[in-house]
């Protein structure tokens, strides 16, 4: 009886604090956006602001769900819930500072369902019965898969450098030197794909409100569009988080509860640095963001790659192959 409860609790304890966070990402995001635009942000409900996000979410969820006529009624449904559940289960491997799963493959677990997140997007506009839906999921898709890519060869090299696939192992590796420094065009690079990758601006390709009406979710209202509005603000968080254990990781602290302290103070920094840039820069064409992948990420990421494959070889003296 007692480990049922514990299977029960120790889940619900490590989501809530990830949907408080979420929550108040969203005011943070406003206030920040304010200020520098020269205007307040949310200062009405509460004290400061800080209870918008509680209206926010009453609102939403208390809303009547409109459903177009035409459209694929499970589907429709199923959409955002998938995307909210696989967001949520991208955080079972991370080191915070124990995981809520243990895995060996704890970082090809989170590439895995980050690629799923792929078929919430097509779902959802297909099932939408909508053209503007159908046709801001397939550039979502095309955007998504491209840059995934790019994702996945930083993080081969990453695992090429701390060699393991589990997360413990990336955080123990840079006892001495956080990677940031050795692989810097590296990082540099995923910082940029990971903006691609959750769709934050100028990136923001798949919700251009200019050209789709905010594109693959433009059928959605209430309770399902705050199902796809959390997963979208838990999949930042989520990444920034992982770019601070892949380059930043606070090794001497590990396993205690400074370690923490520390992951949420940089992942918190590097959010903010999301909120900065889509303040600052306009949304990129569409073919000059394949352009920037395909033409210019891509093969300077495989050549990195291939060089830091050869590093620890060149550095031990030994040849690529022993008998």
């Amino acid at each position: 009886m007692h480990k049922l409860l514990s299977d029960i609790i120790n889940p619900i304890l490590f989501i809530i604090p990830i949907l408080v966070a979420v929550a108040f990402l969203t005011l943070l995001e406003r206030k920040i956006l304010g200020y520098m635009q020269l205007r307040k942000g949310p200062n009405i409900v509460g004290p400061y602001g800080l209870l918008q996000p509680i209206a926010d979410g009453i609102k939403l969820f208390i809303k009547e769900p409109i459903r177009p006529t035409h459209a694929s009624p499970m589907l429709f449904i199923m959409s955002p819930t998938i995307a909210l559940l696989l967001a949520l289960m991208m955080w079972t491997p991370m080191p915070m500072p124990h995981p809520m799963a243990s895995m060996n493959l704890g970082v090809l677990f989170l590439l895995a369902l980050s690629s799923m997140t792929v078929y919430t997007i097509l779902w959802s506009g297909w099932a939408s019965n909508s053209k503007y839906a159908l046709m801001g999921s397939l550039r979502a898709v095309a955007q998504t898969i491209s840059y995934e890519v790019t994702l996945g060869i930083i993080l081969l090299a990453t695992i090429m450098l701390a060699g393991s696939f589990t997360m413990q192992t990336l955080v123990t590796t840079q006892e001495y030197t956080w990677l940031i420094l050795p692989m810097w065009p590296l990082a540099m690079m995923w910082f940029v794909s990971t903006l691609a990758e959750t769709n934050r601006a100028p990136f923001d390709l798949t919700e251009g409100e200019s050209e789709l009406v905010s594109g693959f979710n433009v059928e959605y209202s209430a309770g399902p569009f705050a199902l796809f509005f959390l997963a979208e603000y838990m999949n930042i968080l989520m990444m920034n988080t992982l770019s601070c254990i892949l380059f930043l990781s606070p090794t001497l602290m590990a396993q205690t509860d400074l370690f923490t302290i520390n992951l949420v103070a940089k992942s918190t920094t590097l959010t903010m640095i999301f909120l900065w840039t889509r303040a600052s820069y306009p949304r990129f064409r569409y073919d000059q963001l394949m352009h920037l992948l395909w033409k210019q990420f891509l093969p300077i990421t495989l050549a990195l790659f291939l060089w830091y494959t050869s590093l620890p070889i060149s550095l031990s003296g030994l040849p690529p192959t022993s008998s």
